[in-house]
């Protein structure tokens, strides 16, 4: 009998595994594929608070972000690296000077004034050694501090931690059916062969699959209702060296990170509603297109020779509004606010995984056993 039985490999899951681990409770993961398999290795690879999250208002996760980016700069210093983000402005720039520098103050202050929080204007007579950024009417040039990661290696990292303080973890581990008995769950999975085990509880953290897993779980919970958003990056030849670039589309407006990736540069990302099957996404021209006419116009003398593009789909709340003017708060759906057995993750962000982690344990405290551990995790190095 499991205490814990969490549905997903991604970077919500396996969190919610570490942390329930730590704490000395009987847990198991299930991934239907591989560890990192879905979203959680298609990410825009950032460890950052969230700069443009400040202008539709959403401070709390603004804050939350950058305490976790903290967190993951000491649990992970080989995986999780502070990189110099650079905005350059000019005429066209929809985001002006002024507003540029409210926003830095305001992540500044958000961030408790530590020392990463700083920012600063780069002088004029740096500015040719920019990774040939376009310097006509080049008018400011913001730099500020963020962290990258590889989102893959990230969430490896987590699941590893989780094994070594005694959580199961299984991988090619399809969920069949999951039903309610008496003070637990009977939950069926298919590896080579059909298994049945016990829990008290079910997390689903499926991501954007959360409302399929859900289908198969014999419960009278409603399901939310989502967008799927993909998201689109490209790999270009030859890697940018100074830092990561935070540009605005010229088409648009929408925000674009250029940074460097593994010897090369990658460029991302888009936000296009998504309506075909999971399993079948893939990049778009159109949006393979757009990534590589912004890039070509910043940087106009850089080679733009076409790698690699992948395509991921992130969760946000159904709605007819812009996917970038929505919130990214993340979802937690359980069966019954006051005896909770399933809960329903919706959403959430690369960087503050652990914090919803936490939010998902705090949910469930009342009806879990009283721990028989207190590992603090802040301590526990991730590599």
């Amino acid at each position: 009998m499991y205490d814990l039985l969490v549905i997903g490999g991604g970077i919500h899951g396996v969190n919610v595994v570490e942390i329930a681990a730590s704490k000395g409770y009987k847990v198991m993961l299930l991934e239907q594929n591989t560890i990192a398999s879905g979203t959680s290795s298609k990410s825009s690879k950032l460890i950052h608070g969230g700069l443009r999250y400040l202008e539709t208002g959403q401070l709390s996760l603004v804050r939350e972000c950058l305490k976790e980016r903290l967190l993951l700069l000491k649990r992970a210093p080989d995986l999780v690296k502070l990189r110099p983000f650079f905005i350059p402005i000019f005429p066209e720039t929809r985001r002006r000077p002024g507003m540029i520098r409210i926003g830095l103050s305001m992540y500044a202050v958000l961030g408790g004034f530590c020392k990463d929080g700083r920012f600063c204007t780069v002088s004029k007579s740096k500015w040719l050694t920019l990774d040939g950024l376009k310097q006509d009417k080049l008018s400011h040039v913001f730099l500020y501090y963020d962290a990258q990661t590889d989102d893959k290696k990230l969430t490896q990292a987590v699941v590893a931690s989780a094994q070594k303080l005694g959580a199961d973890v299984l991988t090619n581990a399809e969920l069949i059916n999951a039903s309610s008995r008496t003070n637990a769950w009977e939950i069926t999975y298919k590896t080579e062969q059909t298994h049945i085990v016990h829990s008290k509880i079910i997390v689903n953290a499926a991501g954007p699959w959360v409302n399929q897993v859900l289908s198969r779980i014999d419960s009278d919970v409603g399901e939310v209702g989502i967008d799927w958003v993909q998201g689109t990056h490209v790999i270009v030849k030859g890697e940018i060296t100074q830092g990561i670039y935070y540009i605005e589309s010229p088409d648009d407006g929408r925000a674009v990170f250029v940074m460097p990736w593994y010897g090369n540069t990658m460029i991302g990302t888009t936000e296009t509603l998504y309506q075909g099957r999971l399993a079948e996404i893939h990049p778009l021209q159109s949006e393979i297109d757009y990534l590589l006419r912004t890039y070509s116009y910043y940087f106009p003398q850089r080679s733009v020779e076409f790698l690699d593009a992948f395509a991921g789909v992130r969760v946000l709340p159904a709605s007819e509004s812009n996917p970038f003017q929505r919130s990214r708060d993340t979802i937690l759906k359980v069966d019954d606010e006051n005896n909770p057995t399933l809960l329903n993750i919706y959403g959430g962000k690369l960087t503050a995984a652990h914090a919803t982690a936490e939010a998902v344990m705090k949910k469930l405290q009342f009806v879990l056993p009283v721990p028989t551990k207190n590992i603090d995790l802040s301590e526990v190095a991730l590599s």
